[in-house]
């Protein structure tokens, strides 16, 4: 994983210069696996069923996100509406808030 940490406005995330918006043969894409099947995530309705059966619950609170909450946890996943948009950051997010479970893997 390369790419530089940045905390702006309260936030920190993972800044890749390039790393999703490669253009051209030798751009590599990310994909989210879940370990436990080695099943890629292709569309938010396998990566809801996979939350959800972590005891992840749907949060409704903003109309441009999908998000999900463990009402064990203060952790919320916000993942923007269109699946097309969903990037290595938001990957790597899924990922550290469910250890062991999933992966983010070259293409």
């Amino acid at each position: 994983m390369s790419g530089v940490w940045v905390f702006k406005n309260g936030v920190v995330r993972l800044e890749n210069p390039g790393g999703d918006s490669m253009q051209g043969s030798n751009a590599r894409r990310k994909v989210l696996v879940h370990v436990p099947t080695n099943e890629v995530i292709t569309s938010y309705s396998v990566l809801e069923r996979k939350l959800s059966s972590l005891g992840w619950e749907r949060y409704y609170e903003d109309p441009d996100l999908l998000q999900f909450h463990k009402r064990s946890t203060v952790h919320l996943i916000s993942l923007p509406k269109d699946f097309n948009k969903f990037k290595s950051m938001h990957m790597f997010d899924i990922v550290v808030k469910n250890r062991n479970v999933f992966e983010v893997r070259d293409n």
